[in-house]
């Protein structure tokens, strides 16, 4: 792992990066650093949801509701959801106003803010702190209050500012999206999860499970 006492300041991502394609965000964000709450964090995997774009592992795949209108725009906004009624989970809204996408954080290496980041996540190795996107939203100090949170200019936190060092293309992965059951899960349809190959941060695969409703 690679660790810096102080990550330098660049600008963070334009709303322009964000308006784009979702399978175009996706994997350029890889290596991009998530600034928030006195931690920074590399990003080394990404899932990408296409809304009602014919994606029915997206939250917005039958519409917009209350909870998903975030992601119907503007792009460069932050999408944060309660999920088993327990964790959060973070997106970044991609796309044109009026279209449902976004990127989902699912893992990262914290090169900066170490001592806050192992406060928040106390008894765990430094591997594991952001290694899923509830884990990482822990790790960041994001929660409800950051739903609809503009990721773009410069005084904006949370932020996604460009990689230190560019991302060689040819240590991007892709595959299934973890944890999707249903269509959705198809990873020959939508291999839309995205990783940095040999990176110890990035989650572990597990298939999605269809549940079964409680009687």
């Amino acid at each position: 792992m690679s660790y810096f006492a102080r990550v330098p300041e660049v600008e963070p991502l334009s709303r322009s990066f964000f308006a784009r394609d979702v399978l175009e965000v996706a994997p350029a964000l890889l290596g991009c650093l998530l600034v928030n709450a006195g931690v920074t964090l590399r990003l080394t995997e990404v899932e990408a949801y296409a809304g009602e774009k014919g994606d029915p592992g997206s939250h917005a795949f039958r519409g917009q509701t209350p909870r998903t209108a975030v992601m119907f725009g503007p792009a460069g906004h932050l999408y944060v959801y309660f999920t088993y009624g327990m964790h959060f989970c973070a997106n970044v809204v991609t796309g044109s106003d009026g279209f449902a996408s976004a990127v989902l954080l699912r893992a990262g290496e914290v090169v900066a803010g170490h001592d806050l980041a192992a406060a928040r996540r106390p008894g765990i190795r430094e591997r594991d702190w952001a290694r899923g996107p509830a884990r990482l939203t822990v790790t960041m100090g994001l929660g409800r209050p950051d739903n609809g949170a503009d990721l773009c200019g410069p005084a904006a936190e949370p932020r996604i500012n460009a990689p230190l060092t560019p991302i060689d293309a040819a240590t991007i992965r892709t595959g299934p999206r973890v944890g999707v059951s249903g269509p959705g899960g198809d990873g020959t349809a939508y291999p839309w999860r995205f990783w940095l190959d040999g990176e110890p941060t990035v989650s572990a695969y597990r298939p999605g499970v269809v549940r079964k409703r409680a009687r």
